[in-house]
């Protein structure tokens, strides 16, 4: 555990209060373990479960429209909310998000949501591929199954994100992608609803920093800028 690198949202603090408070060497963090990072990072995955959708939106309201990477996403949520879902994401945060197709090409700027009943990951083309129901911890989709695709395929070129949530689905997987040289965030305890999924991942050691869902956003604008700078 002192390995890892705490963050804390103060709870009394407002929101703005808190961004200008936040971090400044987030990115400097994750340079020095990754120094190629900030230039050549090709995907964002995220996973959630309970308590993920304001989760989510928290995270999704916060980057800027010109955001540079798609965003490949998996919530634990109920069959048949899935499409209202995805529409509520979309007209709340003003960041584009839609429910994934098999062999759908991923865009930057935009977030795809695992459908009901398929795993999602993607192939060596950067394309959706979905699988049939094979339950992963007891759910399909899994973040298991995504974090283990887009560790094999982009490797150190990804960031992970294990977000609130019941269980250990997605923990190992996001050690494995830390392995992979990945760059990987968990949700703090203070602001999550069950601390499950992310709790397990800081027992393995899987994540570099643990955030609020506001400095995850932070974060990732930091480093989506460097890239503009650099580019």
């Amino acid at each position: 555990m002192s390995e890892i690198k705490v963050i804390r949202r103060w709870p009394r603090r407002s929101p703005l209060s808190l961004e200008s408070s936040a971090p400044s060497n987030l990115v400097s963090i994750a340079e020095r373990e990754t120094p190629w990072l900030s230039k050549e990072i090709q995907v964002v995955a995220m996973g959630a479960s309970t308590g993920g959708p304001v989760v989510l939106q928290t995270i999704l309201s916060r980057l800027s429209r010109d955001f540079p990477f798609p965003i490949l996403i998996v919530q634990h949520i109920s069959p048949g909310f899935l499409p209202g879902f995805a529409e509520w994401l979309s007209t709340t945060t003003g960041f584009p998000a839609q429910i994934a197709a098999q062999n759908e090409p991923i865009s930057p700027g935009r977030a795809y949501l695992a459908p009901d009943g398929w795993q999602m990951g993607v192939n060596a083309s950067g394309r959706i591929h979905l699988h049939p129901n094979e339950a992963e911890y007891g759910v399909c989709p899994s973040v298991s199954f995504l974090f283990r695709s887009v560790a094999d395929v982009y490797g150190a070129h990804a960031i992970g994100i294990l977000l609130t949530g019941m269980g250990k689905d997605g923990a190992k997987e996001l050690k494995n992608m830390k392995e992979q040289g990945a760059l990987t965030y968990v949700q703090d305890a203070e602001s999550s609803v069950v601390y499950g999924m992310p709790g397990e991942a800081i027992r393995l050691h899987a994540a570099h920093s643990i955030l609020s869902p506001e400095n995850m956003a932070i974060a990732l604008e930091q480093l989506s800028r460097q890239i503009r700078i650099k580019s």
